[in-house]
């Protein structure tokens, strides 16, 4: 069974769709042990906490520094004893330790196509917004390993999706969310837990 410790900080749309996916088991022969939020307010913490799955928040709002936020947030994941960990929507840097700790255990999911739309500044609706403004036709999300860069680990799965005409920012999210997101994080997740995806080491 492999353990999954989901880190998020918004609503926690892609954390529900693992939540279905295990319900529903296009997810097989995985658990979720625990859901960690930067952000007390998030919605992803109320989804937790109504499938009865651990939560907690780690907010840097509580220390006095990044450093002793970082070894709270590591510490918070680490009692969990997760064999994989999904950012699904968390918008904080992850620390060069726990980068290494988790190599090749530690995915993300990006609302673009990698490489367009990616690295530092590039999250939420301002994806959305920028693929718009360079007038794009296919966009998408892309489900990647985690490593030291912003979004440069390796891919995994990615999915595309059509911009059509006289979409906005929020329409586009929400259509790359459904057409692409809540797929293939499901699909990296059920591929890790059942030996398809190497995971824990280099290729």
């Amino acid at each position: 069974m492999l353990k999954i410790c989901v880190l998020v900080s918004g609503g926690g749309t892609n954390l529900q769709a693992i939540i279905d996916g295990i319900s529903n088991k296009t997810i097989t022969n995985a658990e979720i042990v625990g859901v960690i939020s930067n952000n007390r307010n998030a919605f992803a913490l109320e989804r937790a906490k109504k499938h009865g799955i651990f939560s907690v928040c780690v907010s840097p709002k509580d220390y006095e520094n990044r450093e002793l936020f970082y070894q709270a947030l590591m510490k918070a994941v680490d009692e969990r004893e997760p064999d994989f960990i999904v950012l699904a929507g968390f918008l904080v840097a992850i620390p060069a330790p726990m980068v290494e700790k988790y190599r090749r255990r530690m995915i993300n999911i990006h609302p673009s196509l990698i490489p367009s739309f990616c690295g530092t500044g590039y999250y939420g609706l301002k994806v959305h917004e920028a693929a718009l403004a360079r007038g794009v036709k296919v966009t998408g999300a892309t489900v990647h390993f985690v490593d030291e860069g912003t979004d440069t680990g390796e891919i995994i799965l990615q999915k595309a999706v059509e911009v059509q005409q006289g979409d906005t920012p929020e329409v586009l999210q929400r259509r790359v969310m459904e057409e692409a997101e809540w797929k293939i994080l499901p699909q990296a997740i059920e591929m890790a837990a059942n030996g398809t995806l190497k995971i824990g080491e280099e290729r």
